[in-house]
C-alpha cells in the first residue's frame, strides 16, 4: 500500500485546523483584572474564550501600577471582566488611556458587600457562595458577547458550578474538624472577611496592617498585644505580602505560623494554588493543620 504524500498530510491538517472551532482567531478575546478572575473565565470559556489577566500570578491587584502595554491589551478585547467594590482603584485611567471599546461585566454584581470600616470590602469570592455569583455572571455576559456558543458557555457553566457546590461542602466539613474556641487567626492583610462570615472563622488583621503601607514599631507593639489577649492559636502568611511582620509576631506571641493563605492571587501553574478551586482548598489544608489540634 502506498502511503499518502506529504502534501495530502498538510493539506488535511489545514483543513482540520481551518474547521476547528477553537481557532485561536474566532476565540471570543477576554481581559480580566487580575488572576482569580481569569481562572473563572477560563472554566466557562473552555477552548471558545483567549483570557489574558492585566495581574498575574502572585501580583497585588491592590497597588498594580499599570505598564503601557496594558492600553494595548483592553483595547484589543472584547469583553472586560472586573471584580469592582473599588478594588481596581488603577483602572478609570488605564480605561480612557486604552480607549477601549470592550464591554465591561462587574463579576460582583448581585453581591451585598460587607465594609472595611467604611469602604466596600472588595474580597468577596473568598466565599464559595460568593464565587457562585461571579461565575453567573460571567456566562451571561459570554453568552451576550457571543451568542454562537452561548450553549457551550451555559454547559461549561453549569459543570463549574456544580464543583464549586461541592468545594463549598468540602470547605463546611473541615471547618466542621476545628473546635470552636479555635476558630480564630490572624493573617497579614483583611482579605478574608467573607470566608469568616460564610464559614465561622474569625480573621483579625493586624491593627495598621495593609498591602499598601509599611507597618511602624508601634503598630508591631499593638499587634503583638493584640495577639496574645485574644489567644490567638495560628498566624498566617500571604502570598502577595511581605512575610517578615508574621514571623516576628509568632516569635515573640508563640502564636505558630500555620502556612501561607491564597488570598488576592493564584500561584503560576508550578505553584500549590494554580486555580481558584486550588486555592480553596489550600487554604482549608492549611487552616485544619494549623487549628485542629
Amino acid at each position: 500500500m502506498r502511503r499518502p504524500k506529504a502534501w495530502l498530510i498538510l493539506l488535511a491538517l489545514v483543513v482540520s485546523a481551518t474547521l476547528s472551532p477553537a481557532r485561536a482567531q474566532d476565540r471570543l478575546n477576554v481581559v480580566t483584572s487580575f488572576s482569580i478572575l481569569g481562572d473563572f473565565v477560563r472554566n466557562v470559556g473552555g477552548e471558545r474564550v483567549s483570557v489574558t489577566s492585566l495581574v498575574g500570578p502572585d501580583g497585588d491587584v491592590h497597588v498594580y501600577t499599570p505598564a503601557p502595554a496594558d492600553a494595548k491589551t483592553i483595547a484589543d478585547a472584547k469583553l472586560l471582566v472586573i471584580n469592582g467594590f473599588g478594588l481596581e482603584g488603577w483602572l478609570p485611567r488605564l480605561l480612557q488611556a486604552s480607549g477601549s471599546k470592550a464591554s465591561i461585566v462587574t463579576a460582583t454584581q448581585g453581591i451585598a458587600p460587607l465594609k472595611l470600616g467604611s469602604d466596600a470590602d472588595p474580597h468577596a469570592w473568598q466565599s464559595v457562595a460568593n464565587a457562585k455569583i461571579y461565575v453567573a455572571n460571567i456566562r451571561d455576559a459570554l453568552m451576550a458577547a457571543d451568542p454562537a456558543d452561548a450553549g457551550a458557555f451555559k454547559a461549561n457553566a453549569e459543570n463549574y458550578l456544580t464543583k464549586l457546590d461541592g468545594l463549598d461542602r468540602e470547605v463546611r466539613q473541615a471547618i466542621a474538624q476545628i473546635p470552636p474556641g479555635r476558630r480564630k487567626v490572624i493573617s497579614t492583610h483583611d482579605a478574608f472577611g467573607y470566608f469568616a462570615a460564610g464559614y465561622g472563622i474569625e480573621f483579625i488583621a493586624p491593627l495598621g496592617v495593609s498591602t499598601e503601607s509599611e507597618v511602624s514599631a508601634r503598630d508591631i507593639a499593638k499587634i503583638i498585644t493584640q495577639v496574645k489577649k485574644s489567644g490567638i492559636p495560628a498566624v498566617f502568611l500571604e502570598n502577595i505580602s511581605d512575610d517578615r511582620l508574621m514571623r516576628r509576631i509568632s516569635a515573640e506571641t508563640g502564636a505558630k505560623v500555620g502556612g501561607t493563605l491564597y488570598s488576592d492571587a493564584l500561584t503560576d501553574e508550578k505553584g500549590v494554588a494554580p486555580t481558584y478551586i486550588d486555592m480553596v482548598r489550600h487554604n482549608i489544608k492549611a487552616l485544619t493543620s494549623a487549628l485542629a489540634n
